[in-house]
């Protein structure tokens, strides 16, 4: 069986309180971008993780799909399997690439072994693993509340319009990204603001962690202006990593003029 894992971004992020837990109590919009690894899963007389591509950091036995595939077999007989992911989405780069595995895995064991699972019971599984890991299990778009994940659909689409992420080539990891954050008081409601026109995001939405990060790794901030230059009605940092995104809407192709980045494009379906 071989999947496609996909990418998010974020459009507004705010950190709004500091938990008991230790996590950040925060809100903001998934939307799904067609980004993608890729997932190999085939039966195996043990269970096996390998990887291409991107290299991926961490010790194997941490990998996001071996904790799928043991947080499944806890409850169901899942036979033994390989996986193997052809990493192509950038690790901290805010994209929820980890996370988008660890989910296409849980759909895939599901599938593979006509486990009795819907995907809404999946996503005890998935929060299991991380708090933007459940997004995946949906196709449409999703406010998260608490953790990132408590969500709810969103009835807004960027369907049509030309996506440019574009990645510095260095990874922002969520310890530093909240360990510099301020939280405050949400500024707006980012559920009422994402329902407004395209166009005016640029003056409502904005993600918290721009306001730390920026001074750090000034070219993060140029890379957004740069979009804004080149015409995006909206561009930010996407999540808690180093990608910043740019939306326009007309096809705009700026791989050449960030030749030496990692630079995404194409048209949301």
């Amino acid at each position: 069986m071989v999947l496609f894992p996909n990418a998010k971004i974020n459009i507004g992020l705010q950190i709004i309180a500091k938990r008991p837990d230790g996590f950040h109590e925060l809100e903001t919009c998934f939307f799904h971008i067609p980004w993608t690894d890729i997932l190999e899963i085939s039966p195996s007389s043990q269970v096996e993780f390998s990887s291409s591509g991107l290299p991926i950091s961490g010790e194997v036995q941490n990998n996001l799909c071996l904790r799928a595939y043991y947080a499944l077999a806890k409850d169901f007989q899942v036979p033994a399997v390989h996986l193997h992911v052809h990493k192509i989405i950038p690790m901290g780069a805010g994209l929820g690439g980890g996370s988008a595995d660890a989910a296409f895995t849980l759909m895939g064991l599901r599938d593979l072994f006509n486990l009795p699972l819907t995907n809404e019971q999946l996503v005890p599984y998935a929060q299991q693993l991380g708090s933007d890991c459940s997004f995946f299990l949906f196709q449409q778009a999703q406010l998260g509340k608490g953790k990132g994940d408590k969500l709810s659909p969103i009835a807004c689409s960027l369907q049509g319009h030309h996506v440019i992420l574009i990645y510095p080539n260095f990874g922002i990891s969520t310890q530093e990204a909240y360990s510099q954050v301020k939280p405050k008081p949400a500024k707006i409601d980012l559920a009422q603001s994402i329902q407004k026109p395209l166009e005016v995001w640029k003056d409502l939405i904005s993600n918290d962690f721009e306001q730390s990060l920026f001074p750090k790794y000034p070219i993060l901030a140029q890379i957004k202006q740069d979009l804004y230059d080149q015409g995006a009605l909206y561009a930010a940092m996407s999540g808690s990593g180093s990608t910043i995104i740019g939306i326009f809407n007309k096809e705009v192709d700026l791989a050449e003029r960030w030749a030496n980045f990692t630079c995404f494009q194409g048209v949301i379906s």
